[in-house]
């Protein structure tokens, strides 16, 4: 079993579509999703909602339960870990002006299906997939022409 780390799906419906918000990694600035350690007596989703805050300036409703988790290598000087990422969904509700790690990463934000396509973790790829495809059955929509 590796460590566990939370992380942070940012979405929001605009027009009823749904957009994913990904950030750039900051050693390989690859795009991904806000994450980070558990925090000693906080819930996962309260941890989820500082990284989120940390590196992207959001803030909003999160998921009490993980919609599912993926692998992802940490390397700590010269050891490499496997981290355990449970993901949170995060219903954005505004960014903020300031934020910590503000500068130090891209945001952008992107349909499912492209935000699928930019991350570099097939597992967090299939979870965007699936999230997507969940979420667009019960915004109750009809079929995006594909």
């Amino acid at each position: 079993m590796g460590k566990k780390q939370f992380a942070a799906l940012p979405f929001r419906l605009d027009k009823s579509e749904l957009r994913v918000m990904l950030i750039t990694t900051r050693r390989k600035r690859r795009w991904s999703v806000p994450k980070g350690s558990p925090i000693r007596n906080k819930e996962p989703h309260h941890t989820v909602a500082l990284e989120a805050y940390e590196e992207a300036g959001l803030f909003g409703a999160i998921a009490t339960r993980a919609m599912g988790s993926f692998k992802h290598r940490k390397r700590k000087g010269d050891r490499k870990q496997t981290m355990n990422v449970a993901v949170f969904p995060m219903k954005v509700q505004g960014q903020e002006r300031w934020w910590p790690e503000k500068g130090e990463r891209q945001a952008i934000w992107v349909s499912a299906d492209t935000a699928a396509r930019l991350v570099h973790k097939a597992e967090l790829r299939r979870l965007i997939a699936r999230f997507a495809a969940r979420t667009e059955k019960s915004a109750s929509l009809p079929p995006s022409g594909r």
